[in-house]
Order: structure tokens, then C-alpha cells, then sequence
């Protein structure tokens, strides 16, 4: 095998590379069974043991009470933008969302379409560098829920601590979940795309209230209707087999790393490492404000678009792959999942000291 880049991509992103070998042997032959994982039948018992087994280690994990279902859908997370509202507001309920970025802007266009959506905080004005502090906004009291994204991948901001509202919350938690811990009462949903921290893209989890089920008005799709994925355990139809197994062989890697509060530990230092080289000097500016840093996505600038075309090109010569940003602001992006090296940060920051000697800024 040749020798493995630092993957700096917001997603699909780094996996465990015990993971990467465990799922190689697998998908030719899996537990010598004769067949290859993507072969069985999603309704044999090896793979009904699979995800179930996948559904107990993210509960442990994340502590999730009973009185919560988790589900593994299909459509990407993308596809959660309109399922929650068509779920949820029934009758045309009101809700709040939180603009924070790219993502909430989606979803507040899809909600649109199934309810009366309030949004008291946007920061669109100002480039979305920094997520609203919790009394900033003002939430109607008939809102039936408070939407908002954990962490926004583009612009590199986080909800350091989550709402501190008595509405329930429905949360994006696609580029963070698992980086730390969460107190999964104060929500009702809970959404992640695999393919940042939980596995490869094509599995969405869904963790929501069992109380939640069945608000859905008779007309809902039934592909679209939660109750129906829950009542049949996400077995309506052939789910995305090869996701969900992966995904619960990332699960058994961070429950071996120690849970959540190590993973959270390592995501700080890692964190810190970056912005610590983006601080200390005036060569490299953080797109998002100190207090809306995000510990999974670092966006930042160089002096001119020029140098950041070139500074991306050389990273790439020496293995720091992915780190052009996103095309809605440009710039560069380094996103260091739960699975990405520290050694890896390390690399890149010596990287940034040496590009900046190499490449002075003429005045």
C-alpha cells in the first residue's frame, strides 16, 4: 500500500485506518462466511446483528436514553431539510431556525414549505464568521421546536454550548457528532451525515424522541414518514449495508479509544495546535471569531488569493491533501475529524511556518 496522505477534507473525510483494513477483509469475505459483506442479505441474521450491534455502541457512546429511536435513512443529510418540517410541523406549526450558514440556509428553505419559520438570528450580513449567543435571539412562544447546525463546515464556526432554551431542540450535528459529549434530553432530533466522523457517506443517522413518532399528517410519503422507519427497525427497504457496518466498526474503534471525552480531549489539543500557529502570527487570519471556533473545521486566509492558491499546490506536493476552502469563501480549510492524526496538525503547521518564510509578503 503507498503511503497514506493527511487528509485535511471536510468530507468524506478520514476513517480509522484499522477501521479501512478490518472493512478491506470484510467486504471480500466476511467472518469466513464464504460471501462478501455487500452480498448478504440486509435481512439475514449476520446483518440484523450487524446494525443492531451498531445502534447499542452509538446509545452507549452518547448515553441515549431509551426514550429515543435512532434510525439509519438514506438521501443524505441534506434530505433531513425537509423531512423534520414535513414530520414535525404538521398543520403548519411555526418553528425557529438559526442561520448560521450554508446549511441552515438550506434548510430553512425547505421548512418553508411545511411551516411558518421564524429566524431570529442570521448571519449572512457578516459572512457567518460567528455563531449567536444564546440571548441574542428571541423565540415566540407558540415555536414548536429551535433548529440549528452544531458546527458549520464552511465557515469553521460552533455552537460551543448548545442553547440553553426550554423549546426543544433540532439539531445538524453532521460534522460533530461524536467530538464530544452531548445531553441528548434537550433535543428532540438529532441528524448527522455519516461521512465526516461516523463513516462513508450513504447512511444518515436520525436519533429522535419516540414521543415524536406519528406526528406526521396522513398524506406524509411513506418513505418520508419516521414511524415507519422506526417501526420496522430502518428495514422498510434495503438500507445502505456497507454505511452501516462501517459505521459500527468506527463506533467499536472510539469506544476502544477510551468514548467520547477522550475523543473530545484530542480534538481540543489538535484544535489548538492550529490556531495557535493562525494567532501568532498576521500572515494567516481565522475566518471565524475566538468564540465561534469550530474544533472540527479551521478556515483561514493568507494575504492574498494568490499565495493561498500556492500555499494549497505546495501542501499537496507533501502529502497535506484537501485543504483548498470552500468556494463560497475561499481561502483554505483544514478539517480534522475525530480520526485525523495529531501528527498530522503537527505537519501542517510546520508547513504554514516554513510557507510563510518562503513566501514574504512584499509592502
Amino acid at each position: 500500500m503507498s503511503a497514506r496522505i493527511y487528509n485535511f477534507s471536510a468530507g468524506p473525510a478520514t476513517l480509522p485506518i484499522e477501521v479501512l483494513k478490518q472493512a478491506g477483509k470484510d467486504i471480500v469475505d466476511f467472518q469466513q462466511m464464504g460471501m462478501s459483506l455487500i452480498e448478504m442479505s440486509h435481512r439475514s441474521k449476520e446483518f440484523i446483528a450487524i446494525a443492531e450491534e451498531t445502534e447499542n455502541n452509538l446509545q452507549y457512546l452518547l448515553d441515549i436514553p431509551e426514550s429515543y429511536k435512532v434510525l439509519f435513512l438514506q438521501g443524505g443529510a441534506s434530505s433531513q431539510f425537509f423531512m423534520i418540517p414535513m414530520n414535525l410541523l404538521g398543520g403548519q406549526k411555526k418553528a425557529t431556525y438559526l442561520n448560521t450558514g450554508t446549511w441552515a440556509t438550506k434548510a430553512i428553505k425547505e421548512a418553508r414549505n411545511f411551516g411558518d419559520i421564524e429566524v431570529p438570528f442570521s448571519g449572512e450580513k457578516i459572512n457567518f464568521n460567528r455563531v449567536p449567543q444564546d440571548m441574542e435571539y428571541e423565540i415566540s412562544s407558540d415555536s414548536h421546536y429551535l433548529y440549528f447546525v452544531s458546527n458549520n463546515t464552511i465557515y469553521g464556526t460552533q455552537f460551543g454550548k448548545f442553547p440553553e432554551r426550554e423549546k426543544m431542540l433540532v439539531c445538524d450535528m453532521s460534522s460533530d457528532i461524536l467530538s464530544r459529549p452531548i445531553d441528548i434530553n434537550k433535543f428532540g432530533l438529532i441528524f448527522a451525515g455519516a461521512q465526516k466522523n461516523l463513516g462513508p457517506a450513504g447512511v444518515t443517522i436520525v436519533i429522535i424522541r419516540e414521543d415524536l413518532l406519528g406526528q406526521a399528517p396522513e398524506n406524509t410519503p411513506t418513505m418520508l414518514n419516521y414511524k415507519t422507519h422506526a417501526d420496522k427497525n430502518s428495514m422498510l427497504n434495503t438500507p445502505p449495508c456497507f454505511a452501516i457496518y462501517t459505521v459500527g466498526e468506527v463506533l467499536k474503534w472510539a469506544i476502544k479509544q477510551g468514548g467520547v471525552k477522550v475523543l473530545q480531549e484530542r480534538n481540543i489539543e489538535k484544535a489548538n495546535l492550529l490556531y495557535s500557529a493562525i494567532d501568532t502570527t498576521d500572515y494567516y487570519r481565522g475566518h471565524a471569531e475566538k468564540n465561534s471556533r469550530s474544533l472540527m473545521n479551521i478556515s483561514f486566509n493568507l494575504p492574498t488569493a494568490e499565495l493561498e492558491a500556492h500555499f494549497v499546490e505546495e501542501a499537496s506536493l507533501i502529502g497535506l491533501s484537501g485543504l483548498k476552502g470552500h468556494r463560497s469563501i475561499g481561502g483554505c480549510r483544514a478539517s480534522i475529524y475525530n480520526a485525523f492524526p495529531k501528527k498530522g496538525v503537527v505537519s501542517l503547521v510546520q508547513f504554514m511556518e516554513k510557507f510563510e518564510r518562503e513566501n514574504p509578503v512584499i509592502k
